[in-house]
């Protein structure tokens, strides 16, 4: 597995992958920083990298990013499937924890769960997830990032 580094608007940010899919992607300081890293990953470059690159410059240049880098997301089966179901949230629009837990038939704290430890932030966009009534609610980088990134996607429909 390899790792490397994206400077973003918005803090560092730290990529893994292997082979030819990325595998995991995190702001500096979030919760779970590293959870599908092994004890030793040694900085490179995959041509995975230049799809991710590619994505990041596009998503924070202000536009909606045309192609996903190659995933390989590593969790349990319930999280693989909620963060696949993350995947369909459309840029610029939010879903609630307890819509999304519906459509995936089991709890709001279940799906919270999962959201959580999503590997590949922002790309998988958890941050699309909020609380009942528009709350900005559970974020691993900490509410104001989670706000900025709505902000950056022009997300109107929910409150601090």
């Amino acid at each position: 597995m390899l790792i490397s580094h994206y400077a973003s608007p918005l803090g560092a940010i730290t990529l893994a992958g292997e082979d030819d899919a990325l595998t995991g992607l995190w702001f500096a300081a979030q919760r779970h920083y590293g959870s599908t890293l092994p004890a030793a990953a040694d900085e490179g470059w995959l041509p995975v990298f230049d799809d991710t690159f590619r994505w990041l410059d596009s998503y924070f240049g202000g536009y909606v990013p045309s192609l996903t880098p190659r995933l390989d997301l590593r969790g349990t089966p319930f999280q693989r499937k909620v963060w696949y179901a993350l995947l369909d949230i459309p840029y610029g629009e939010v879903i609630t924890y307890g819509e999304l837990a519906r459509r995936q038939n089991t709890s709001p704290r279940a799906i919270g769960g999962a959201v959580g430890r999503n590997p590949v932030s922002l790309i998988v966009p958890c941050h699309r997830v909020i609380g009942a009534g528009g709350r900005l609610t559970g974020y691993a980088g900490g509410l104001d990032l989670k706000a900025r990134l709505l902000e950056l996607e022009r997300t109107a429909s929910w409150t601090r």
